[in-house]
């Protein structure tokens, strides 16, 4: 299926840089390796999410082990550990809540953005435009 907007943007001169660059260098791409933008965010979302999880679970078998420890010993320096593990801990958690957040106004983008473009801008003459839009028509 043809780009509806390829005609569009070589007329104005508009390029991907990827494709010019894929282009210029005679570089194949395999299939397999182009992705769906929106796949690679789902993705990354669900791993940064389990690694966050992963994370706050070992956070707190740590924080358990040198509570233990500072308990025995009565030393400081291992409370000062454990106070330290606490607060990376929870800020881990607070990132967690950011991730979510992020991924929701990232969800919801789609919805709010414009369905109708107003205000295209044509630079170039009545013949130019005409002979792109007759052109467009034969095919």
């Amino acid at each position: 299926m043809k780009d509806p907007f390829a005609e569009v943007d070589k007329a104005l001169g508009v390029f991907d840089p990827v494709e010019t660059a894929i282009q210029q260098n005679n570089i194949t791409v395999p299939k397999k390796i182009i992705k769906s933008n929106e796949d690679d965010i789902e993705n990354d979302y669900k791993y940064q999410r389990e690694n966050f999880y992963n994370l706050v679970e070992r956070g707190q078998d740590a924080i358990e082990g040198i509570l233990e420890i500072a308990k025995e010993s009565d030393h400081p320096r291992t409370y000062e550990v454990a106070g330290n593990l606490i607060k990376q801990v929870a800020e881990v958690t607070e990132k967690l809540g950011d991730l979510q957040e992020k991924m929701r106004k990232l969800k919801e983008v789609p919805n709010t953005a414009p369905k109708n473009v107003t205000n295209a801008l044509f630079v170039g003459s009545t013949a130019e435009l005409q002979k792109m839009l007759k052109g467009k028509t034969d095919e």
